[in-house]
């Protein structure tokens, strides 16, 4: 009995050895969870003052530019694992108003920021991303003049009464990007 019950011990050891030096291996290699992202948009809550900046014909060689002036109300739900952003802004084509639902997937550790306007009443492709080192960036693809591009977002500068908002589109798969959407955020103050 006492040499089954040795036999049985060695098994074990034989079996999850590979598992303790694997746990070990990561450990020494200095691996880290995953980063829980679901408070990254918190710097945004509240009111903010938007300055606009629109390319008129975004992937035609344009470098005309529109400016507008809105207001940016952004709420927090389900304790920051989502948010909801409303923008109004005046543009010399008329008002404009835009809706983000932002949702956080903690399985991805990434973000989809998924737009609709008023005007159009649909949410559009979710862009999906995350934030590192203080720089949210965001990709998806989108038909733009009937052909399929890339989208890049991109949220920079954030300090806790400003922020900037740059989305740009490629069509040649990545290795060049166009800036066509600036948006630049100052906190209202009560």
């Amino acid at each position: 009995m006492l040499r089954v019950s040795v036999a049985f011990c060695c098994l074990i050891q034989v079996f999850h050895a590979p598992h303790g030096a694997a746990q070990e291996s990561a450990a020494k290699v200095g691996q880290l969870p995953a980063r829980d992202g679901q408070h990254d948009f918190d710097f945004e809550v509240g009111t903010w003052k938007t300055h606009l900046k629109l390319l008129a014909h975004p992937l035609t060689g344009s470098t005309t530019w529109t400016e507008c002036e809105g207001t940016t109300v952004v709420r927090k739900v389900w304790d920051g694992k989502a948010n909801l952003v409303e923008l109004e802004a005046d543009c010399p084509s008329g008002h404009f108003e835009g809706l983000n639902l932002r949702l956080y997937n903690p399985q991805a550790h990434q973000w989809s920021l998924n737009f609709s306007n008023a005007k159009g009443g649909t949410l559009g492709q979710p862009t999906v991303g995350e934030f590192k080192s203080g720089r949210g960036e965001f990709f998806d693809q989108e038909p733009v003049n009937g052909r399929a591009i890339l989208v890049r977002f991109v949220i920079t500068d954030i300090t806790p009464n400003s922020c900037r908002f740059e989305q740009s589109f490629s069509d040649d798969g990545g290795k060049t990007w166009e800036l066509n959407w600036i948006a630049t955020d100052t906190r209202v103050v009560d």
